[in-house]
This record gives C-alpha cells, structure tokens and sequence, in this order.
C-alpha cells in the first residue's frame, strides 16, 4: 500500500452536501460540497476538496488544526478580536486549535484542505 495519496482538485464522484446549521449561520443562504479523499490515523487526519457559496457563518476550531490551500474563490476570515484577512485561489493558510471566528465566502470557493484532530 501506498503511503503516498494525490488529492484531486477536481473530483467526478458525487459530493456530500450540507448547509450550516442555524447555530452557525450569519447571513446568506450558503451551502457546502465536500469531497473526502483520505482518511489516516484512525481518522484522525483528513483531507479532501471543499466547496461553499457565498455567504457568512460562523467558524470554530475546538481542538481541530485545519490547513487550507485555497483552489477557487474568495474568502475573508475574521479571527474575533482581529482584523479580517483575504485568502484568494492560490493563497494558503492554517487555522489553528481554538479559533473562533467569521468565514465570509465572498465568491463561490473551493479549497483542498487537511484536518487533524
């Protein structure tokens, strides 16, 4: 078996689909796509592609560290406290453990991300 996994920035299976949830929702009628593509470390780690349109929901971390490498779209993240930041198709970050804070999909985004928890 291979230890070595591509991630396909663009899938042709069939996404799981979701919307956020009352909770979590601030403004907009966003709606979500994710296509997972591996699992590892008792699934623990996780990784795939990710896709939401516009609209703004609220984002927390708990004890999840996130990667994202951002493939399409424009996103602004507001850590609470601080400043907004804009992240655009090639831009990549990381949300560490505990943030709190705003997703503001600005235009349709797709991002290949990886999750540890």
């Amino acid at each position: 078996m291979s230890l070595v996994k591509t991630i396909d920035p663009k899938p042709s299976t069939a996404p799981r689909e979701s919307k956020p949830t009352q909770e979590r929702l601030i403004s907009g009628n966003p709606s979500f796509r994710t296509w997972a593509q591996d699992a590892s470390r008792d699934e623990t780690v996780l990784t795939g592609v990710w896709e939401a349109t516009p609209g703004e929901t609220h984002s927390i971390k708990g004890t999840t560290f996130e990667f994202c490498h951002i493939l399409d779209g424009v996103v602004e993240l507001t850590e609470n406290g601080e400043e907004p930041v804009t992240y655009r198709a090639g831009d990549s970050f990381v949300m560490k453990p505990g943030f709190v804070g705003v997703w503001r999909t600005i235009e349709t985004v797709r991002k290949i991300y990886v999750t540890v928890t």
